[in-house]
């Protein structure tokens, strides 16, 4: 598949480099194809293709938002993602890393409301960038678990497909508003080891009877 990254930072990296690995094409949406963030992201994988935001939404198969969450309303409102499927991988974070949007609803919520015409799916937001870079755990017999949450169940099929080509088990949670539990987890994890010093390489596992 052809996949469009809005964000290539630690998180949006870490994915676009997996993915391009298991054989997908990576497409670099930015404004300033020469910014200091694409020109990184080239350099440490020459294969990534760069074209402003629109275009790389018109050329792709499936658009991901990795971006730091306050910039959402502002950057999304005008685009035009024609139906697209849109993997939200994005926390709204607060003060003391509380839940930025006080727990009423969830940022997914959000996005889909700034971008009328996404398929918004919740992906990628349950652990640190660390388990994107390295989603493999060779002592155990089961993979990590990545839970999702959207409205529409054929395009979590195909992120559910995705997940697959980098090493997760997909868990469907339900529509977009369990989102808002979603974020809750990456807080935890993200107070677990940004603040309370818990080493960053474990993951939740799906265990089934």
């Amino acid at each position: 598949m052809k996949l469009a990254f809005i964000g290539v930072g630690k998180v949006g990296f870490a994915l676009a480099n997996n993915f391009q690995k298991s054989g997908h094409e990576i497409i670099i949406a930015h404004d300033d194809v020469t910014s200091h963030s694409v020109l990184r992201a080239q350099e440490r994988n020459p294969s990534f293709q760069a074209f402003p935001i629109q275009d790389a939404i018109n050329r792709a198969d499936v658009i991901f938002l990795a971006t730091p969450f306050n910039s959402n309303e502002t950057l999304l409102k005008p685009l035009d993602f024609g139906n697209k499927i849109l993997v939200d991988c994005t926390n709204p974070v607060g003060a003391g890393i509380s839940h930025g949007l006080e727990s009423k609803i969830s940022g997914a919520e959000k996005v889909q409301e700034w971008t009328s015409n996404a398929k918004v799916v919740k992906s990628h937001t349950i652990y640190g960038f660390e388990n994107l870079e390295n989603p493999v755990f060779p002592n155990y017999s089961v993979k990590p678990v990545m839970l999702i949450s959207g409205n529409d169940v054929n395009s979590k099929a195909t992120v559910n497909t995705l997940n697959a080509d980098l090493g997760f088990e997909t868990l469907d949670v339900g529509d977009l508003s369990q989102s808002l539990h979603l974020e809750h987890m990456t807080l935890l994890w993200v107070k677990m080891v940004r603040v309370n010093g818990h080493h960053p390489n474990f993951t939740w596992a799906y265990l089934e009877r």
